[in-house]
């Protein structure tokens, strides 16, 4: 898979790790980049399509998915960061409505396109899917859950060429990000590493300092493992619908 004259739509594109891969997309000379937001966005490149959409919103997902004839890269990196105490049942529905079903949904509504082209899902979960955060515990359970989905896809639809990768960040230097006291890259080399990886077929993408001292490790332990002898076990004509 390379970015070069490939359609990409990127949710959650207004800021913070979205914005960056909108521009880095650019970078590495996509045809169409669609950039999704609730807010209207505007942007000088004519390559770039702003698209309305709320990945809450089922209209909005289904008018999106209308709109689009074609395309290759599908990431789902629109997220909610809350903060809020394990005790919070609100919360958690409001971070797993965004986390875990906005990229279920989203998913869902592009799969044809992406199976017609033979592409690529991105979903952006993060380190606290594979250990839970205190500082915000809520998010942890819906980002583990996220993670578990984009597993699950990857097994189900390998037979129907399409990939899907897991980007696992650590502290990123966004208004979302954690306010604790450790080093956070910046959402531009985010980006980079994020369609880089893509670009070399990694699974489980580590895209920054922190993430990617843990990277060996993850490749290389029993879970990894355990994941590809569960994939064996997926019959050939497997299907998500």
């Amino acid at each position: 898979m390379t970015i070069e004259n490939k359609t990409v739509l990127i949710t959650g594109a207004n800021r913070g790790i979205g914005h960056a891969l909108v521009e880095e997309a650019l970078t590495r000379g996509a045809k169409r980049v669609y950039a999704g937001t609730r807010q209207p966005l505007r942007h000088l490149d004519g390559r770039v399509t702003p698209l309305t959409l709320d990945v809450t919103d089922a209209a909005q997902i289904r008018a999106a998915a209308e709109s689009i004839g074609c395309l290759d890269i599908l990431i789902n990196n629109a997220g909610l960061g809350l903060y809020a105490d394990l005790s919070d049942r609100a919360a958690l529905e409001r971070h797993l409505a965004v986390n875990l079903f906005g990229s279920y949904d989203t998913t869902h509504a592009f799969l044809p396109l992406l199976t017609s082209s033979r592409g690529a899902i991105v979903n952006v979960v993060s380190l606290a899917a594979l250990a839970a955060v205190p500082l915000d515990p809520t998010y942890a359970i819906s980002k583990a859950a996220a993670f578990s989905l984009t597993q699950s896809l990857r097994m189900l639809l390998a037979g129907q060429g399409v990939s899907v990768h897991a980007v696992l960040a650590g502290p990123v230097d966004t208004d979302m990000g954690p306010q604790i006291d450790l080093p956070r890259a910046s959402p531009e080399s985010v980006a980079r590493a994020i369609l880089a990886a893509v670009e070399s077929g990694d699974e489980d993408i580590f895209p920054d300092p922190i993430s990617d001292s843990i990277a060996d490790g993850w490749r290389n332990g029993v879970s990894k493992a355990l994941e590809q002898q569960f994939a064996a076990l997926v019959p050939a004509e497997a299907v998500t619908s």
